[in-house]
């Protein structure tokens, strides 16, 4: 299925400066391109991504819309939704909920299990950091008639590119690996978690590169950077 992906725009921050893949995002000598595989599953992923997150390219939903077949992404805004997402919401092919964890204020709209039945399974998984998702859930009117479905955590997050105050909070592609292995997709489940483990030991290897780098300029009296 064809993603609602907005055109991409250069990213500017720490390492704008690194020649990167146009597909992976990755610097070029970490490209890891040649393991992108679309995998088909009987559910779907809907990411509602915060706009800060489109470009970044230590984001990790890009990483399920490389992978799973049946994703789409849509740009969140708490006062203009997309029309696309309002459209997909209304289908009646789909049974919609928001993956977010459980709450006492909103718990008779929380779920015990995948939804079932003759309607399509569509995760709609806040893309952004814990206090962007927070935000996305609290003041997006629009979904909150939806359901709302807890991953199962089996593991803490192995995400290493960002800090978090709680080893419990996923990174949106470790949500989508948690949810498929809830629905019995394992196969999926496998290949996203493999390529998601690429991207983390990938990424950390350059990084490490660009701080050798930098501490060679500083010594040699260099002032740039990448």
């Amino acid at each position: 299925m064809k993603a609602e992906n907005p055109a991409r725009k250069p990213f500017v921050a720490r390492g704008s400066g690194v020649k990167r893949c146009d597909g992976c995002r990755l610097p070029t000598d970490a490209c890891i391109c040649q393991w992108r595989q679309l995998v088909a599953v009987e559910c779907e992923f809907w990411l509602l991504t915060h706009h800060n997150e489109l470009y970044k390219p230590t984001n990790t939903g890009r990483l399920i819309l490389d992978s799973i077949a049946q994703t789409r992404i849509f740009e969140w805004s708490r006062t203009e939704p997309s029309p696309d997402l309002l459209a997909a919401l209304q289908d009646e092919r789909y049974s919609p909920c928001l993956v977010f964890p459980s709450g006492d204020d909103y718990a008779h709209r929380m779920l015990e299990r995948v939804p079932g039945g003759e309607r399509i399974p569509a995760f709609i998984i806040l893309d952004g950091t814990w206090r962007q998702a927070r935000r996305i859930f609290r003041h997006s009117r629009y979904l909150h008639h939806l359901p709302v479905i807890e991953p199962n955590r089996k593991r803490s997050s192995r995400y290493k590119l960002r800090r978090s105050t709680d080893d419990a909070h996923l990174c949106t592609a470790e949500v989508a690996i948690a949810l498929l292995e809830q629905v019995g997709a394992r196969e999926a489940a496998a290949h996203l978690e493999g390529y998601f483990e690429r991207f983390n030991e990938r990424y950390i290897g350059s990084r490490r590169r660009w701080a050798k780098q930098e501490r060679q300029q500083r010594h040699s009296g260099g002032g740039g950077t990448q």
